[in-house]
C-alpha cells in the first residue's frame, strides 16, 4: 500500500489536467480523484504511468478507464453526499473507490469474479468500503436495495438496460454508454416520472461491452 509522495504529485498534475484542460468542474470530483491513489488498482508494471491519462489492462481481459472519463462520468451523475449509486462494472475498484471518497452510499455490482475478488480486497486494504458489493448480472441490477438516486454504468450496453432505470427514483440520473462494440455515445438519463426520462447526449467513447450473467 505504497502511495509516495511522488505518487501523490503526480496525481496533483493529473487533477489539474482535468479542471484545466478536460474542463472538470466539480471540486468533489476533482478532491476524490486527488485523494484515490490509482496506481494501486494497476498491475506494478504500470505504476510509473498511473497518472497519465491512458486506459490499462486490468484482470479477466478487461480495462481500467482513461482517468479523465471517470472524472467525466462522476461529474454528469452531480453526486451528493450519501446519496445511493448503482455501479455496474466494479472491475478492479478504482470508480468505486473514487464514488466512497466522495462519501457516496455505493452498491457495486461485478461479473467477472477474478476482477470481483481483486477489488473486494484491494477497497478492504484501502479502508474504502462500498455499502454492497456483489459478483453478479449488472444487467439485473439489485433490486432489493432499489430505489437508487444515481446509475453509473462504467461498460457500453448495446441496449439499453430497462431494469437498471426501473430501479432509479424520480429525479435520479443514470449516467450509460450506448452503442456497438467499438464506440459508444455516452448518455445521462433523468428520470422525470415512472414513464418518463429525458436523455442527454455528451459524445463518443470507447468502453468494453457491458456482458449478462457471470463468469468464474
Amino acid at each position: 500500500m505504497n502511495d509516495t509522495f511522488l505518487h501523490k504529485g503526480k496525481r496533483k498534475i493529473l487533477v489539474d489536467y482535468f479542471r484545466e484542460k478536460i474542463g472538470i468542474s466539480d471540486e468533489n470530483v476533482l478532491k476524490a480523484m486527488n485523494e484515490v491513489p490509482r496506481h494501486l488498482f494497476l498491475e506494478s508494471i504500470f505504476e510509473d504511468y498511473a497518472y497519465e491519462d491512458r486506459a490499462f489492462p486490468i484482470l479477466a481481459k478487461q480495462t481500467i478507464s482513461h482517468p479523465s472519463t471517470v472524472a467525466e462520468q462522476t461529474e454528469l451523475l452531480q453526486l451528493k453526499e450519501k446519496e445511493k449509486v448503482l455501479e455496474i462494472g466494479t472491475g478492479s475498484g478504482y470508480q468505486t473507490a473514487v464514488l466512497v471518497a466522495m462519501n457516496a452510499l455505493v452498491y457495486t455490482i461485478e461479473r467477472q469474479k477474478e476482477l470481483h475478488n481483486f477489488a473486494e480486497k484491494k477497497l478492504r486494504e484501502m479502508h474504502l468500503r462500498p455499502k454492497f458489493q456483489s459478483f453478479g448480472d449488472g444487467f439485473a441490477g439489485l433490486p432489493t436495495f432499489a430505489p437508487f438516486d444515481k446509475v453509473l454504468v462504467t461498460c457500453g450496453a448495446e441496449i439499453l438496460p430497462t431494469e437498471l432505470l426501473r430501479q432509479l427514483k424520480v429525479g435520479g440520473k443514470m449516467v450509460i454508454p450506448l452503442g456497438k462494440t467499438d464506440e459508444q455515445i455516452l448518455y445521462r438519463f433523468t428520470k422525470i416520472s415512472e414513464t418518463e426520462f429525458e436523455k442527454e447526449e455528451f459524445g463518443a467513447y470507447k468502453f468494453v461491452p457491458m456482458l449478462g450473467n457471470t463468469n468464474h
